[in-house]
This record gives C-alpha cells, sequence and structure tokens, in this order.
C-alpha cells in the first residue's frame, strides 16, 4: 500500500543532492493521481480542465497558497479554462519527495471539492 504523502511536509535539499532515480520514482508514484505524468523521470506534469476561466484561477490560487505553505513551487499556467502544473526539484536537478508530496496534495484538494 502506498504511503500517505499528505501527512508529510516539503523540505529543503543540499544542492547536491541527487534526484530520485527511476525505481524510487516508481515507489512513490502509486501514492498519487495517474493523472499525473512523469516527463523523462525528470518533473510530474498534470493538465486540470475546469468549465470557466474563473475556476481556473480559483484553483490557480489555491495552488500557488499550497505551494507556499509547501515552501515548493510549481511551475504553474493558466490558458482560459486549463491549469498546467509541472512539479521539478530545482536544487536537485529532477524529481524528489518533495514533487510527490505537493501532487498528492493537490489530489487531496481536489478530493475535497
Amino acid at each position: 500500500m502506498a504511503q500517505d504523502l499528505t501527512r508529510m511536509k516539503c523540505r529543503l535539499y543540499p544542492r547536491n543532492t541527487p534526484p530520485l532515480d527511476a525505481g524510487q520514482i516508481a515507489q512513490y508514484t502509486p501514492a498519487i493521481s495517474p493523472e499525473w505524468e512523469t516527463v523523462d523521470n525528470n518533473k510530474l506534469r498534470r493538465l486540470f480542465a475546469w468549465n470557466s476561466f474563473k475556476e481556473a484561477v480559483f484553483f490557480f490560487n489555491a495552488l500557488a497558497y499550497l505551494a507556499e505553505h509547501e515552501n515548493h513551487h510549481p511551475d504553474l499556467t493558466v490558458s482560459y479554462k486549463r491549469v498546467t502544473v509541472e512539479l521539478t526539484t530545482h536544487d536537485v536537478g529532477g524529481l524528489s519527495l518533495n514533487d510527490f508530496i505537493v501532487a498528492a496534495k493537490i489530489d487531496k484538494l481536489l478530493e475535497s471539492n
């Protein structure tokens, strides 16, 4: 059974920390929605479609609040009724546990919607 990443908190990594390898990524992937796409074992990406621009912007703002709370900031793009989220940890040059923690918390945010 996948661990509950929503109970974890993001942490800072020293710049020499290696990114997660393919095996570690596979270990954490079951803990997030299958709608998250792993891109080149380097980032997580997910597209969210909403019914209106207003809903997309509300979601964008909720993501910004979550990112600030976790001190882990995804790349966010709003395009009319769509929001694209890309998670990577720049300090390690790829994916870290932080990316999976934030992805899981975004999934949980959607469950409460």
